[in-house]
């Protein structure tokens, strides 16, 4: 054996002698969620989902009843981004349907509002622009209700750059993000810790079930008379309000007729209740993860596509392969024209997933609502600029006191 694969080998044993036993990953997926959250006012508000929907509940304004419509419940910046189709096909779309539910589409245009107003806060931007977004924001939001949902989405310079950065995304950029290198094994270290042998049973017999199977053998043009066979699978580290259910990376090998085998990357994540309210008259699947699928395939189609539910470990869980093009939508240092682009363009992709759901009636209904309660000093409805206004104030606040607990003393990783 060559020296230098002696050494890799030696660090890697000792990564996982190192990592935690799964009783130990409590406690440590806590700190961990809690210092990144400590890390800006924006992170706060992307793993305060639950507390977000209390707040929200006890403001005294009450909100307009939006057509009931799947909505994404947890609607922040960091949860849109640019998504692969099964046929390779790229779009802005909504990432993350962990929240989703039939519910009230305002809910989603106050969590979009807060999660702007706080990048345009760590981007130094003064309060106006703020103000000014939020405009933007509606404008967006409203010409994607009364547009053309069938219309190729045009995008500004800064998120067009993105969509052109993913198109250009192969296996060997998802291998060095995920995997540190191009073989098919996932490093045990920091992000991705060791599962016992009942976790890697159960992972194997759900990457065999027939859902997983038809949805791996559906990408790419793969045949569903391929052989999968499980290569790798670890303990995920990844995410902030969701740290602490049961998340999966999974390594699949997809090989048949005359083809090079193919590597798929699934990612499992336990589905659990959603803190969005839901409509009560609503027919929803009772089942997490089958909510979560369904929700996706409704608002974000180029996801719901790679989707799939099940249960592992007795938990409802959801299963999506990872694409190349699949990034995150990251809205830093903002200058103001920036901000009133990205405003505009994210409420448009928002637009058009509850959009899609509704009809014509449906649509003109609520651009009407949308049109009422507004002043003359803002072109934005009062409920949305009054419940931003104090979603921010309270969720600074609670923020400080969060680091004040959980990070004074410790720095941050």
């Amino acid at each position: 054996m060559a020296r230098d694969d002696r050494i890799a080998r030696a660090k890697a044993a000792s990564r996982e002698a190192r990592a935690p036993t799964p009783a130990k990953r409590g406690p440590l997926l806590a700190r961990t969620r809690n210092l990144k959250m400590a890390r800006s006012a924006h992170a706060y508000v992307r793993g305060s989902t639950v507390k977000f929907y209390d707040w929200l509940e006890a403001r005294p304004s009450s909100l307009p009843s939006g057509p009931p419509v799947w909505i994404c419940g947890d609607c922040h910046l960091g949860n849109l981004g640019p998504l692969a189709s099964a046929t390779g096909d790229v779009d802005i779309q909504i990432r993350d349907l962990d929240q989703t539910v039939v519910g009230n589409p305002a809910h989603d245009l106050i969590r979009l509002g807060l999660s702007l107003a706080c990048a345009a806060r760590g981007s130094d931007l003064p309060g106006v622009i703020t103000a000014q977004m939020m405009e933007a924001m509606v404008d967006g939001y409203e010409d994607a209700l009364a547009g053309d949902f069938e219309a190729e989405a045009s995008h500004p310079p800064m998120i067009g750059a993105v969509v052109r950065e993913a198109e250009r995304r192969t296996w060997k950029h998802l291998a060095a993000d995920r995997l540190r290198g191009a073989q098919p094994v996932i490093p045990i270290g920091r992000r991705f810790w060791p599962i016992t042998r009942t976790e890697r049973d159960e992972i194997e017999a759900i990457c065999a079930s027939d859902p997983v199977r038809a949805l791996v053998t559906s990408l790419k043009s793969r045949s569903k008379k391929d052989d999968i066979r499980m290569l790798d699978a670890a303990y995920w580290v990844k995410g902030c309000s969701s740290l602490g259910r049961l998340r999966f990376a999974v390594l699949l090998e997809v090989a048949g007729g005359g083809d090079a085998p193919g590597i798929c990357f699934l990612d499992i994540k336990e589905a659990i209740k959603a803190a969005a309210p839901r409509d009560r008259d609503a027919a929803m699947p009772r089942d997490n993860a089958e909510r979560v699928v369904a929700g996706a395939l409704a608002l974000s189609p180029h996801l719901g596509q790679r989707m799939a539910s099940g249960r592992l470990l007795d938990k409802a869980v959801f299963v999506r392969e990872l694409m190349p093009q699949d990034m995150k939508l990251e809205i830093v240092g903002l200058a103001p024209a920036q901000a009133m682009d990205a405003a505009r363009a994210l409420a448009g992709v928002v637009g058009h997933a509850h959009g899609r759901q509704m009809d014509g009636a449906a649509r003109k209904a609520w651009i009407a609502d949308l049109s009422r309660n507004r002043s003359g000093a803002l072109d934005a409805p009062s409920w949305l600029w009054s419940s931003v206004v104090d979603l921010v104030a309270v969720h600074e606040a609670a923020y400080l006191e969060h680091c004040r607990r959980y990070a004074l003393g410790l720095g941050q990783d």
